[in-house]
């Protein structure tokens, strides 16, 4: 535990060292996270490269994998729902609120794209102790994101809520896929926030 400690604060400070972005540069984004969607969790993964198009502002490409389990309610059976790794594609936008003094940096963001989502399969348990497997090919979904976080150097800390339509599986059967990450990266390039 000590060696993860002793790695992430070295981390911190050779970030410092090199602080990150300017108008014109591009810079390429790795996170890494935790999701919640309804009733479950799973784990994220993304990848967004991006170009500044002012020394506060930036639009990117995001492309994140997202591996997660949920619990449905179906009438008065429970269901234990496994959602297959998805992806989304997303167009990106961060403002930043940094006067370029300091590498601390917050932002709000937002994007829009499309999900492409896994298969659901299910373990169903209702009160009769019926007991059944079932699973369901999902349509991909257009959907849209909101997200919060900081910066400081080049380690971002980011919690963003993907919303995406839910999926009509009959018979009034509906498993919500909108979820929230908590994702911890760090991103390549970018210039300086620091003058």
């Amino acid at each position: 535990m000590k060696k993860i400690v002793v790695s992430f604060l070295l981390m911190l400070a050779v970030a410092q060292v090199s602080q990150a972005q300017e108008e014109g540069k591009f810079r390429v984004g790795l996170e890494a996270g935790y999701t919640m969607p309804s009733g479950g969790g799973g784990v994220l993964f993304a990848i967004e490269p991006k170009y500044n198009i002012a020394d506060n502002m930036n639009i990117g490409i995001r492309f994140e994998s997202a591996a997660m389990a949920k619990n449905v309610e179906v009438g008065p059976a429970s269901a234990e729902a496994s959602l297959t790794a998805s992806m989304s594609y997303s167009g990106t936008f961060d403002y930043y609120f940094n006067s370029g003094t300091s590498s601390f940096a917050p932002f709000f963001g937002a994007g829009v794209g499309y999900s492409s989502l896994g298969s659901i399969g299910f373990d169903i348990t209702d009160e009769e102790e019926i007991e059944g497997d079932a699973e369901l090919e999902v349509d991909g979904k257009f959907g849209g994101l909101l997200r919060a976080g900081f910066e400081a150097g080049k380690f971002r800390l980011a919690a963003t809520y993907n919303l995406i339509g839910k999926t009509d599986l009959g018979e009034g059967v509906e498993v919500k896929n909108s979820y929230l990450g908590i994702s911890l990266g760090f991103y390549l390039g970018g210039g300086k926030w620091k003058k």
